[in-house]
């Protein structure tokens, strides 16, 4: 067996995520599938590259050394296969803006503004779970802008020469559970009220679960956990089957209730990042800032969280 591009790219794939799952998804590949190829190379070079653990899967000294040959040639492919594409584009195309996303209810509001801003531009979108995927894509040049969020006291990995900027330093996240659910009843929910209760939460979304394990952990709970996507995790909320952690943008539902966690104990920072040389980051971020504070005042919870906490949001919102 001769190792090729795609089979070093799945061996980096694996050390960047930690996880034979992740790394899966981010190939867009099934996991028993990478997992045949991963065999397949280490039998190719006669010995483990990953040791397998109960929380994931760590490069061996030998694993170590491939990836440290490796990455500079799938690097290295990468930036040839988006060179190469953006010199057919400016051939073909007109002026294009390649955005990328983990999950919002914000990026309606956004595309809907560039749109209007940008009328000539196609604009594509790129929605990941990983935060860190996109990063990488971004450093690759297979991406102008991304919009981010990074669990507090899990920092994602910025690679060098991309451009930031911070657009809520800090988020509370939300928790959503039944409409009959008992704490329901309350504007604002203690984390014992959910001491009962299966949490829901998706492994593969950065630093995720991680950030609830810590916070769990440090009020003292232990409860039984589900990992999922948060599609089913929505569908096992409304029928009380689960709660789960939610952006304080999500607007209100009938099925479902939303509220926040006393004391905030979950957050996440939210950040536009860009690839070095973007020329429109100070109006592709204005638009996006505007999108946000929209999508905030449309959510009644949050509004009046941003009233009680005097959020400086209000006041940029008073402005617009």
């Amino acid at each position: 067996m001769e190792l090729e591009v795609r089979h070093l790219r799945a061996l980096c794939a694996i050390a960047d995520t930690g996880s034979l799952h992740k790394a899966a998804r981010m190939l867009g590949t099934t996991q028993p599938s990478l997992t045949t190829q991963l065999r397949r190379i280490e039998n190719a070079l006669g010995a483990e590259l990953f040791s397998r653990e109960r929380t994931g899967c760590r490069p061996t000294p030998l694993g170590r050394a491939v990836l440290s040959r490796a990455r500079p040639l799938v690097d290295g492919m990468n930036v040839l296969v988006t060179e190469t594409r953006a010199a057919v584009a400016r051939t073909t195309q007109g002026p294009r803006l390649r955005i990328g996303a983990t999950a919002s209810r914000v990026i309606g509001g956004w595309l809907r503004r560039l749109r209007i801003r940008l009328p000539d531009t196609d604009t594509s979108l790129q929605v990941d779970v990983s935060a860190n995927a996109l990063l990488r894509m971004l450093a690759a040049g297979q991406l102008d802008v991304a919009f981010v969020h990074e669990v507090e006291g899990f920092p994602l990995r910025l690679p060098a020469g991309l451009v930031e900027r911070v657009l809520v330093d800090r988020e509370p996240q939300f928790i959503c559970l039944a409409p009959d659910h008992p704490a329901a009843a309350r504007s604002v929910v203690e984390l014992s009220d959910l001491a009962g209760d299966r949490w829901m939460v998706d492994p593969a979304v950065d630093g995720e679960w991680d950030g609830l394990r810590r916070v769990l952990v440090a009020a003292g709970l232990n409860p039984p956990l589900l990992h999922g996507d948060y599609l089913t995790a929505a569908s096992l909320v409304a029928i009380g089957e689960a709660v789960a952690p939610c952006q304080p943008t999500s607007g209100p539902r009938d099925d479902m209730a939303i509220r926040p966690l006393r004391g905030d104990p979950l957050g996440v920072r939210l950040l536009l990042v860009a690839r070095p040389g973007f020329t429109d980051f100070d109006a592709v971020y204005a638009d996006l800032e505007t999108a946000y504070r929209d999508a905030a005042m449309r959510a009644p919870g949050y509004r009046q969280w941003l009233l009680r906490n005097e959020s400086p949001l209000l006041l940029r919102s008073a402005v617009a």
